[in-house]
């Protein structure tokens, strides 16, 4: 009787435990699509600031230069 009863607690432990394994894989498989969401994204803003920064630039070259003020000064 007492080897029925543990046998009985250990597979109820490995019932437990292959559940667990089987939450965490899903639960590691959503981490993962978030990591690989997020990358994307983070890359996207990137290209964006990259594409914005040389719109600003090239605005910039286009302003008229401005004298020293130092030179200017009599």
């Amino acid at each position: 009787m007492a080897n029925t009863s543990s046998i009985d607690d250990i597979a109820e432990r490995v019932e437990r435990l292959l559940t667990r394994h089987a939450e965490l894989q899903r639960t590691n498989a959503l981490l993962a699509q978030q990591v690989m969401d997020l990358t994307q994204e983070r890359d996207s803003l990137k290209s964006r600031l990259n594409a914005a920064r040389a719109r600003v630039d090239a605005l910039l070259d286009r302003l008229p230069a401005t004298p020293d003020t130092k030179e200017d000064a009599p």
